[in-house]
């Protein structure tokens, strides 16, 4: 499994024109699966994403948790962060997980 965190002060997505998701502060996450992805993992990612320390505090130091800050995460299925671009100019994707199951556990 593999998360892209950012920090935002500001996020959607939209599909066309309709937004379908947003948030005003915290986390975007984008999200990508693999088949050998276990409850283990997502469970380990929940907890590494919500204590880690990154908004500033009152004296300007990132110290607090997207919780202390009242954030909130807008997440994307992204399986394109599982590119593989060693070879040749097309992207494989060989190693992103089959839909059903990045579905499943995402």
């Amino acid at each position: 499994m593999r998360v892209l965190l950012q920090r935002s002060r500001q996020a959607q997505v939209k599909i066309g024109e309709t937004v379908v998701g947003e948030i005003d502060h915290g986390y975007v996450l984008l999200v990508g699966i693999e088949d050998a992805d276990t409850d283990k993992d997502v469970a380990y990612l929940v907890r590494k994403i919500t204590n880690l320390r990154v908004f500033e505090d009152a004296s300007g130091k990132m110290n607090l948790s997207i919780q202390a800050v009242s954030g909130s995460i807008l997440s994307v299925s992204q399986f394109t962060l599982y590119a593989d671009t060693r070879k040749g100019n097309r992207p494989s994707f060989t190693a992103a997980g089959q839909p059903a199951f990045a579905k499943e556990m995402y």
